[in-house]
């Protein structure tokens, strides 16, 4: 004689919805997220004015020298390379969270832009990229006549 496992559908629907609520936690708790090479990818804002987007990279640690820029149609890649500064010889880490090595970011930009008239700033560790709209995406004013 078998036993019979009665199956509830709501069951297995929790049991994926607390999945999915894991995976989210791990995604949006954690400050940064990892890349394929073990390298946390940069966090980036990015804002956009009646007349410019800006993009403000965090690199504590980078120089500007360590980073390179590229807009390529409406995508911004970020890149840069920070080597590690000392190795410890008799290692017992407690926790270890800085990272060295490649990193690469990519976003796409909310609208087109002139790369070639951007500029980028690097202070205490904040990267502010600035790149002017393209003249048919800034906003124009209409004005109204009365009759």
């Amino acid at each position: 004689m078998s036993n019979l496992i009665r199956w509830e559908p709501a069951r297995e629907m929790m049991t994926l919805r607390e999945a999915m609520d894991r995976l989210f936690d791990d995604a949006f708790t954690r400050p940064l997220s990892m890349a394929g090479n073990g390298w946390a990818v940069p966090a980036v804002d990015m804002y956009q004015t009646d007349n410019e987007v800006v993009v403000k990279a965090a690199l504590p640690g980078m120089k500007a020298e360590d980073v390179q820029l590229n807009v390529t149609g409406e995508v911004l890649t970020i890149k840069g390379e920070i080597k590690q500064k000392e190795e410890v010889k008799e290692k017992a880490y407690h926790l270890r969270e800085q990272r060295w090595g490649m990193f690469e970011r990519s976003v796409i930009l909310p609208t087109e832009v002139v790369a070639d008239k951007a500029k980028a700033d690097f202070e205490n560790g904040i990267l502010t990229i600035t790149i002017p709209k393209a003249e048919e995406a800034k906003p124009k004013t209409i004005s109204i006549k009365a009759k």
